[in-house]
This record gives structure tokens, C-alpha cells and sequence, in this order.
């Protein structure tokens, strides 16, 4: 299969955009701050590498992406609730956030927590309330997975443990730690969910289990590499920004040509990691080189 990505990628964001307007609350009721804020981080342009990934691999396993689709959303949700609670002042303290000003620059502190917050209760009520044509032990190993990938095994211990260690000489270990959690670990769930609620056999679950380990780990390395020679108006924040918090990154510990090679090296092996599929993975494929090339 021959992918034009670029028509791919634009396909998937106009289908996951619609979903995310339709599950989304609409911001003329009551308290209409916090619904305004919740839109307002979700629907502001982000590519939706997560969502497209759980599509993707909803599809290769030979499954109906209808199905994956409200959990498709939600990570795209837990990944917006991620951003809001990340730029806060306690946190990275970030002005801009896809070259649009933070949620808390907008809408205040308090707001930007509490949307938060509410962004993250509504991802896991989407998957329960929205899935279709799925049973409910895979509904159940879904929200499990994701809620593992979320908190204390995944995101937020991975962003704990960043932000204890800004200034800090770290080993490899704690490295590769902090950022198989604080990233990998929702990228993985996103890939092995959507395979799951495709119908996915096991041997196919665990090709995508590894396959998103290694995107997670090229992706994390890609956006250190971008802080550091990336373009504010393209990537839509600050350049510079982990150099500025005393972030512990690829970069910082191996050097940008180094980590440039170890980005490339954990694409590879995403890719080889789909060998168990033919062609109905080659979207997946195609998105494991995107990771090292885009510009967030």
C-alpha cells in the first residue's frame, strides 16, 4: 500500500476533529468559562498524532475505526488535560502553546486546573458511553490500559520524576524512565488500544505494544531535538524552553547528532516491529517516520 501521508493525516485530523466537536460539551451552559477553556486547549489545531495512531491500528488489525474512535478522542483529551496542567506557572510556566496563548493565559489559573481536570473525567466517560459495536471486556481492558498509561505508571509519574530531576545530572536509566512514561506510555496505550477494539489477535497486540514503545522513545527524542532546533512560529512554543527549566533531555545528556541517531534507531525498530502485518500496516509505518520529521 502506497500511503500519501500528508492526504492521510489531514483525512484522520477532519474525522477525530469532528468526533472531538461532537463529544466535547458545547460552551453555552453553565459554568460556560470551563467548557469554553476545555474546547479551547482541544480544538486548537494539534495534529492528533495519538488519535491517528489508535485509528491506524485499529484498521491494520482489520477492525472498524468507528469503534476506536471515542477512545481515539479521549487520549487526545488526557494529552490536552497533559498540556493545560504543564504550562501552569508551578509547573513549565509556558506563555504559548501552539503558537496560541496557555489555557491559564486565557482563562486564569483556577480555570485552566479545573478544565483540566475535567478533560481527563470526560475522557474515560467518553470510551464508556460512546463505543460501539465493542464487548465489554475490551471496553474494560481499554480504560484499563489508559488509566495505567495516564498516572502512577505512565504520565504522571514520568512528569514527577522530570521535574525533580531539572538540574540534576541524571544516568541513561532515569532518562529513558522519565520519558518512556511521561510520553511513551499514552503513545503505547493509543496503539494497543486501537488494536484491541479492532479486534486484534495476540500476536498483533505485541507487535503494536512494541512497535509503540519505539515511536514513544523517537518521539520524545524528536521534541527535545525540536526545543533545541526547532522554530518558534512553527513549532508553536518557545524554543529553548527545557534549556531554560534545567529539563533533563536527549540533547543535554548525548548530544543533538547523537540523539538525532537514536531517534532514527527507535524508528527503525517500530517499523521492524510490524513485521507480523502485510500492507494494512503501512499507515503505521509511515507515521513512525513522520514522528523524527514533523514540526509541532
Amino acid at each position: 500500500m502506497i500511503v500519501d501521508l500528508q492526504s492521510y493525516l489531514s483525512e484522520k485530523c477532519i474525522l477525530t476533529d469532528a468526533a472531538l466537536e461532537e463529544y466535547l460539551p458545547r460552551a453555552d451552559r453553565f459554568p460556560q468559562v470551563m467548557f469554553e477553556a476545555m474546547r479551547y486547549s482541544v480544538l486548537n489545531g494539534g495534529k492528533r498524532v495519538r488519535p491517528i495512531l489508535a485509528l491506524a491500528a485499529c484498521s491494520a488489525c482489520g477492525g472498524d475505526e468507528n469503534a476506536a474512535m471515542p477512545t481515539a478522542c479521549a487520549v487526545e483529551m488526557i494529552h490536552a488535560f497533559s498540556l493545560i496542567h504543564d504550562d501552569l506557572p508551578a509547573l513549565d510556566n509556558d506563555d504559548l502553546r501552539r503558537g496560541k496563548p496557555t489555557n491559564h493565559k486565557v482563562f486564569g489559573e483556577a480555570t485552566a486546573i479545573l478544565s483540566g481536570d475535567a478533560l481527563f473525567a470526560l475522557a474515560f466517560q467518553t470510551i464508556t458511553d460512546r463505543t460501539n459495536g465493542v464487548s465489554v471486556a475490551v471496553i474494560l481492558e481499554v480504560v484499563r490500559r489508559i488509566a495505567a498509561a495516564s498516572g502512577t505508571s505512565g504520565m504522571v509519574v514520568g512528569q514527577v520524576a522530570d521535574m525533580i530531576s531539572e538540574g540534576q545530572a541524571i544516568s541513561p536509566q532515569t532518562m529513558e524512565f522519565i520519558h518512556r512514561h511521561k510520553t511513551g506510555a499514552l503513545l503505547e496505550a493509543s496503539v494497543v488500544c486501537g488494536g484491541l477494539l479492532g479486534g486484534g489477535r495476540p500476536d498483533q497486540i505485541e507487535s503494536l505494544r512494541s512497535y509503540g514503545q519505539s515511536i514513544g522513545l523517537a518521539f520524545q527524542i524528536a521534541d527535545d531535538v525540536l526545543d533545541v532546533e526547532g522554530e518558534q512560529d512553527k513549532i508553536g512554543k518557545p524554543v529553548g524552553s527545557d534549556v531554560g527549566n534545567s529539563k533533563a533531555t536527549y540533547p543535554s545528556l548525548y548530544g543533538i547528532e547523537k540523539s538525532k541517531g537514536m531517534a532514527l534507531q527507535a524508528v527503525g525498530d517500530a517499523v521492524n516491529a510490524l513485521r507480523v502485518f502485510g500492507s494494512e500496516a503501512d499507515p503505521l509505518r509511515a507515521l513512525a517516520r513522520f514522528v523524527v520529521e514533523r514540526e509541532l
